[in-house]
């Protein structure tokens, strides 16, 4: 998996780039916490869930499944002000879908593990991508600041964080020329 801050980085940026004016603060508030709850259920190791049960690490709660489910749960949640089904609810599920199913994709692209279960759960394959870039975080915070972690940063760096601040600038410059060229 990505360090969690680079999880939680990619659910600022999607907000920034992507998200409209009208969209409630509070998405700001919950896009790094969506883009990292996935992992919590590294829990299920305490509770005596093999890693590759559909409830284990990277099983379900990584899926693109639960990533919709989730959103849909929060979209219900928002204030009444938010009518169903209007434009805003929508681009307001949409965003929580893609930042909560950053976090599977993100895991799909490093190299350790034994896969994502992206599609369960109606498919319990474990899938990685045929490329895998992003070196694997250690779990302990002590590997983390050795060469391993070095190692992880680096590629976080070059194949998230560079990444996600090119598609950032590239939406501004986007949204500052429809706004000059609607005025």
């Amino acid at each position: 998996m990505p360090s969690i801050i680079t999880h939680a980085f990619v659910g600022v940026v999607a907000v920034a780039a992507f998200a409209p004016k009208e969209t409630p603060k509070s998405i700001w508030a919950l896009a790094p916490l969506l883009s990292m709850l996935p992992d919590l259920d590294v829990l299920a190791f305490r509770f005596g869930i093999p890693y590759g049960h559909l409830f284990g690490h990277r099983g379900f709660f990584h899926a693109l499944f639960f990533a919709l489910l989730l959103s849909l749960a929060l979209v219900a949640l928002f204030p009444k002000k938010m009518p169903v089904f209007s434009r805003q609810w929508i681009w307001c599920l949409i965003l929580m879908g893609i930042i909560t199913a950053s976090h599977g994709l993100l895991d799909a692209m490093t190299n350790g593990g034994k896969g994502i279960a992206l599609l369960a759960p109606f498919d319990s394959t474990r899938y990685f991508f045929p490329r895998t870039p992003i070196k694997v975080a250690p779990l302990s915070v002590k590997a983390f600041f050795g060469p391993w972690g070095w190692a992880v940063i680096k590629s976080e760096f070059l194949w998230v964080w560079l990444p996600m601040l090119a598609l950032f600038l590239i939406s501004m410059m986007v949204g500052w020329v429809w706004r000059r060229n609607k005025n």
